[in-house]
């Protein structure tokens, strides 16, 4: 339906119609129509079901309003109704239900507005100026310019070092701030929390997508995906924990390449296991944040992942960023922790606990619920840094580092740990 993505106009479409349950609808309905210039006869009686049958058999409108009045469940029933619609199809559902939760997943859904009734003319006239608007407004790209894609996956070193945190939030940031149509892919596909951090509900489209392949088209996408605002669109699933992941990420591969086509962010929020089972998730990604926390643990899978990416994705550009950073109370330093991984840090992104219970009580992003705080100004500078990489920036291998401790460095520092824990006892 009106998928921020999609732009143009079909020309052999109709310009409006409308399915209305009742008279005084209609009665406030056609006045509006004449006045702007289209036909009343495509005010028509009945509502969704109707629609959707004639729909089936006919093309779509550039602007279609639906009347959800004799509808029992509203949002599976408008699943029924983007089966038959065309792509850039602007739908206007109109009810009588007053539930902000009904609003929200509606637009959600992929509807334009929600009008409620009774209708009021000046109501009327105001939505579908705006929906109109959709088609006069000048097109954001030319079919003969190369669209620029930067597609980021976050990968954590450890569970619980907050990448899903730091995914979600690089979404917000180019999303709202930077204006950049985005795409948020939760591969996590059993415990995954991209919806929850968003506060939506993860819908079928991940699930469906895993089991259906080849279906996977630019109107899949455009119907499966979950907006959260008018820049980004969220792909996940809660799928249950009885059924195991039976696929050969083929899935995968085939919605980041429909990603590049329809977005010009791309955000994978991908679980390590799903790292090693299916490498060919990475063919495609530009840059892999690794995030990572200052412990002997991380330490070690840092190192053991920078060693598979040269390997395995060679291509993609590594970042680093430690998340949940405390001064003075580190399990290892940051000198041994970069001498360890023989490489910097990029970004060291502090701990803030009274924020992050914030985000999650407001059902926000972190760097939403915390526009002003510390830990968000540096997440800005990581969505800063991947948004500024250059084409030679993304290509650019990092240099190798010639370290006397090499690959026994792990092993020293938990050395110095256990000597000085040693220490501390001989002390009490």
């Amino acid at each position: 339906m009106n998928a921020p993505w999609k732009s143009g106009m079909p020309g052999n479409r109709d310009t409006f119609a409308a399915y209305i349950c009742d008279d005084a609808a209609l009665d406030v309905l056609r006045p509006v129509i004449i006045e702007m210039g289209w036909q009343p006869e495509k005010c028509n009686k009945g509502g969704l079901r109707n629609a959707v049958q004639s729909l089936s058999v006919s093309a779509s409108p550039n602007i279609l309003m639906v009347d959800l009045s004799e509808s029992g469940d509203p949002l599976n029933d408008i699943n029924g109704l983007a089966e038959v619609c065309e792509p850039g199809t602007v739908v206007i559902a109109i009810g009588q239900v007053n539930d902000v939760r009904l609003y929200r997943d509606l637009l959600a859904s992929g509807i334009h507005d929600y009008l409620l009734k009774p209708l009021s003319a000046g109501q009327v006239r105001d939505a579908l100026n705006q929906a109109q608007a959709v088609f006069t407004a000048p097109r954001s790209q030319d079919g003969e310019t190369v669209k620029r894609h930067i597609s980021t996956a976050v990968v954590g070193t450890r569970g619980g070092v907050g990448a899903s945190t730091l995914a979600t939030s690089l979404s917000w940031l180019f999303s709202e701030q930077h204006k950049a149509p985005t795409a948020l892919l939760d591969l996590d596909v059993h415990f995954g929390t991209g919806a929850l951090a968003l506060d939506l509900e993860p819908g079928r489209g991940l699930t469906d997508a895993i089991d259906n392949p080849s279906r996977i088209d630019g109107l899949f996408i455009e119907r499966a995906m979950i907006r959260a605002n008018d820049n980004l669109s969220l792909l996940s699933a809660e799928a249950p924990i009885n059924q195991p992941l039976m696929t050969d990420g083929a899935a995968f591969v085939q919605l980041e390449e429909e990603f590049r086509q329809a977005f010009e962010m791309t955000v994978v929020d991908l679980p390590r296991n799903m790292l090693i089972n299916f490498p060919h998730v990475l063919a495609d990604v530009n840059i892999v944040l690794l995030a990572t926390e200052m412990t002997l643990a991380s330490a070690r899978d840092t190192i053991r992942i920078l060693s598979w990416l040269k390997t395995n994705a060679a291509h993609a550009y590594p970042m680093i960023v430690a998340n949940k950073v405390q001064n003075g109370v580190a399990e290892i330093s940051k000198a041994d922790f970069e001498a360890s991984i023989e490489r910097k840090i990029d970004f060291a992104i502090p701990y803030d606990f009274k924020a992050a219970c914030n985000a999650a009580k407001l059902g926000q992003t972190f760097a939403e619920a915390n526009k002003s705080s510390k830990s968000t100004a540096v997440i800005k500078q990581v969505a800063e840094r991947i948004l500024g990489a250059s084409e030679e920036d993304l290509a650019q291998s990092v240099p190798e580092k010639k370290s006397l401790l090499g690959n026994f460095d792990l092993k020293s520092l938990l050395a110095k740990k256990e000597k000085r824990a040693a220490v501390e006892e001989t002390v009490e």
